[in-house]
């Protein structure tokens, strides 16, 4: 069985330090035995929620828009890794409209009681945050992380671990630290480890 591990990108750069370490991860799990794809957030076409709650009876969406197909991609992944910079304290606007729209998620577990995740999945369904900030202050993550936990638990997926950078203004190009581009690779690795060896 093909193990898929989507790779969702929510800085807008998508050549940028957040956008290596996604692909670096995702090279980690693709060495581990697992196929991936990446989605870019700033290549979407799709609205923000509008609260609608047609969502809440008829389990879709009725906003016809590129989120209708990431529905699907959601339901079916057998793992997750989510790479974001922080942004005012949290993440990006247009990250946070896309997880807003998984109010389809959120009223199938929360309201009908009925996720839409299909049951022999969820076990196995982990998340993984990578988070880079340009400033060293404290606390600077905690906004983002608790969105991040937040979302996972919506779309049942764990939230198995993280790599946090503070600091990016002075490091300015990832590329110039490998030690946290192999600490990428190798919390990616460890995501597609533990879904090929079945744990």
């Amino acid at each position: 069985m093909g193990y898929r591990v989507l790779g969702l990108l929510g800085s807008p750069l998508t050549e940028g330090n957040t956008a290596r370490l996604l692909e670096r991860a995702l090279q980690g799990v693709r060495d581990a035995g697992c196929e991936t794809e990446t989605i870019v957030v700033a290549n979407l076409d799709f609205q923000p929620c509008m609260e609608m709650m047609y969502c809440r009876e008829h389990g879709t969406c009725m906003m016809d828009d590129d989120m209708q197909a990431m529905y699907h991609k959601f339901q079916e992944l057998d793992s997750l890794i989510v790479a974001t910079p922080v942004m005012t304290m949290g993440i990006p606007g247009a990250l946070k409209g896309f997880m807003d729209r998984f109010q389809v998620f959120f009223m199938a577990k929360y309201e009908r009681k009925e996720s839409l995740v299909p049951k022999e999945r969820i076990a196995r369904r982990r998340g993984l945050y990578i988070g880079i900030s340009g400033m060293k202050i404290p606390n600077v993550f905690d906004g983002a992380k608790l969105t991040m936990k937040a979302f996972f638990h919506i779309i049942d997926v764990k939230y198995q671990d993280e790599l946090l950078i503070p600091d990016m203004d002075h490091i300015r190009d990832i590329t110039t630290r490998p030690d946290l581009m192999e600490s990428a690779y190798k919390k990616g690795f460890e995501l597609g480890k533990l879904l090929v060896e079945g744990k």
